[in-house]
């Protein structure tokens, strides 16, 4: 058992709640519901919580500067003005593909950032994982199902991500300065002999990879070689994607999401869709800016 205290951050039910991202410079968290095509923005110092209505699907957000933000859409990367909320093209990424939207994503310490693709009704292998980099966009892998776990090694040399339809987690060496593999993939975890699917991780600053279990109603604390260190349970039993938060980066926060639930499992899964903060000191890290 699990002696970590888990509340509730937001009690904002989202129909997927995804790609949480945390600023340092403002203390502030931001995640998607990403069916709802919504921004989520919470000042975690206090004030107001506001909720973005966005024009199309967006999963994953990174800090540009002090004025601007990368969004991950279904139809590219968009930056997006802070203080408006005015979102402008910079790169389109199957925007020809109605049938796609945008998943998981985060930056590379090299100020590169990975993202995902994938069929809106998660058709079989339709996905893929792309690279962005300084205006240049590169496909890295394709027949993905459910991209996601996109993270990194503190220094920028170990990528991974994860199918979640497969359900195996994959590590692949990485050029610290651009981002780039150097390397095929390896298998690092098989995720099939536990309960649900391999969602969204982050890496903290000693290397350890956290990873929400969809379906699994927890958070695993992996090694940089696959062995399970602990897990810890989750009120929300489709947990969807943890982030450090905190000026210090000590704490984690999940989104979770209650996409597919009838009214019976919504009902004996209350808390499905909001976002929880877990009692539980961490030495985490900043994602980097994006640069473009």
């Amino acid at each position: 058992m699990s002696d970590v205290a888990v509340s509730v951050l937001s009690d904002t039910a989202c129909r997927l709640g995804e790609g949480p991202a945390y600023d340092a410079h403002t203390d502030t968290l931001f995640w998607f519901d990403i069916l709802e095509r919504k921004l989520l923005e919470l000042p975690l110092s206090g004030g107001k919580a506001q909720v973005h209505d966005l024009p199309v699907m967006a999963s994953a957000l990174a800090r540009v500067d002090e004025t601007r933000q990368l969004l991950v859409t279904e139809t590219g990367l968009q930056l997006r003005d802070r203080a408006s909320g005015a979102l402008e093209m910079l790169a389109e990424v199957e925007a020809d593909r109605p049938d796609m939207r945008s998943n998981d994503a985060r930056p590379h310490p090299a100020g590169a950032l990975w993202f995902g693709t994938m069929g809106k009704t998660s058709q079989e292998q339709a996905g893929a994982i792309y690279w962005f980099f300084k205006g240049e966009v590169r496909r890295l892998f394709s027949h993905i199902t459910i991209p996601n776990s996109i993270c990194f090694s503190p220094d920028g040399a170990i990528g991974y991500f994860a199918d979640t339809r497969e359900n195996r987690l994959y590590r692949v060496a990485c050029d610290p300065e651009t981002g780039l593999p150097v390397d095929d993939p390896v298998l690092t975890v098989e995720g099939n002999e536990m309960p649900g699917g391999i969602d969204g991780s982050v890496i903290d600053a000693e290397g350890t990879l956290w990873n929400a279990r969809w379906g699994g109603g927890r958070l695993d604390a992996w090694t940089a070689r696959g062995e399970l260190i602990r897990s810890i349970p989750l009120p929300a039993r489709q947990a969807t994607c943890p982030v450090f938060i905190g000026l210090n980066a000590d704490r984690l926060a999940v989104t979770s999401a209650f996409q597919g639930m009838d009214e019976a499992a919504r009902e004996a899964d209350p808390d499905a869709g909001k976002t929880f903060v877990l009692d539980l000191p961490v030495k985490g890290r900043f994602d980097p800016p994006v640069l473009l």
